[in-house]
């Protein structure tokens, strides 16, 4: 019986840098416990090369788009090989930040005042701003971008238009929303069950790709997160709820801002990242879950029909 596991890392993403990292840790972790692995990356006829390896399992440490949004997936239930994370449809939806926010709230979970625009269409985006009461400072990102690419604080019009021609030359789709000041709370779920909250403090603006990746951001990281025990509590539930009505599986990370007492959901990610600077291992590893065996428990999560 073939009990190889095949981790998939690379990709074609603006984060593929990241994905060799999640993957290098991954491939480490499993051949510890005594796996026996191979790592791919999925570009050209990758497809070929993975019916070749017949594995029992794939680990899909792919971060970005064709890795999380649902395509890498359906190549995977198509060959009816059992694999980690979220499935087809809530990856999709996951990725996509404005369906992913309609999902939360139509579930009534807290998100910021945003809408979504169109790049191609030319459109008085000052008076819809306004229109939607929406106040700087505003966010502006792409709507299926991970590790905060492309993201940017406008303080003022100035600094919204120079950032949206920016965005406009690579992007069809973004959001636009309310900037939310607050803390930085971010809480990881495995299973279904959440385990932990992490409060970060960034040297820089926000918590953006250098702040997540580079030890020179310096960010301060809190674990568990200084909140009071209910409303620790509530964070957990809602990252809980937030994984459950997207339909995830395996691990997620959603992120918050915390303001004036009340959370806000800015995202749910169905690939965190596995590096040493992850937020998800340090969580795990908090409470006494060891980096090694949560890798192991991601693979014996894996399944097709997901």
């Amino acid at each position: 019986m073939n009990n190889l596991v095949v981790v998939l890392m690379g990709g074609l993403s603006g984060e593929r840098e990241i994905s060799f990292l999640t993957g290098k840790a991954c491939v480490k972790a499993l051949k510890n416990k005594g796996y026996k692995v191979k790592e791919l990356d999925p570009k050209g006829e990758f497809v070929n090369k993975l019916k070749k390896l017949k594995p029992k399992v794939v680990l899909n440490a792919l971060h970005g788009k064709y890795g999380e949004d649902g395509y890498i997936q359906s190549i995977l239930e198509h060959l009816k090989i059992p694999y980690t994370h979220s499935g087809v449809s809530s990856s999709r939806i996951t990725m996509d930040k404005e369906l992913s926010r309609l999902v939360f709230k139509k579930n009534n979970l807290k998100v910021p005042k945003y809408f979504s625009h169109n790049t191609n269409i030319k459109k008085n985006l000052q008076k819809k701003i306004k229109d939607k009461n929406i106040k700087y400072p505003i966010v502006i990102k792409p709507i299926n971008e991970g590790s905060s690419l492309g993201v940017y604080i406008c303080k003022n019009k100035i600094q919204f238009k120079k950032n949206y021609n920016t965005l406009k030359k690579k992007y069809d789709r973004i959001l636009v929303e309310q900037y939310i000041p607050g803390r930085e709370i971010q809480v990881a779920v495995k299973g279904k069950m959440p385990i932990g909250a992490i409060e970060l403090i960034p040297k820089r603006e926000f918590y953006d790709y250098a702040a997540k990746y580079s030890n020179r951001a310096k960010t301060r990281h809190i674990m568990p997160a200084a909140l009071t025990t209910k409303k620790y509590k509530e964070v957990l539930d809602l990252a809980k709820k937030a994984h459950n009505v997207l339909g995830c599986k395996g691990i997620t990370r959603s992120d918050f801002r915390f303001f004036k007492n009340k959370f806000y959901l800015l995202e749910t990610n169905t690939q965190p990242g596995m590096t040493k600077l992850s937020l998800v291992p340090e969580i795990a590893n908090y409470h006494g879950i060891k980096f090694d065996d949560l890798v192991v428990w991601m693979v014996k999560d894996a399944s097709n029909n997901r």
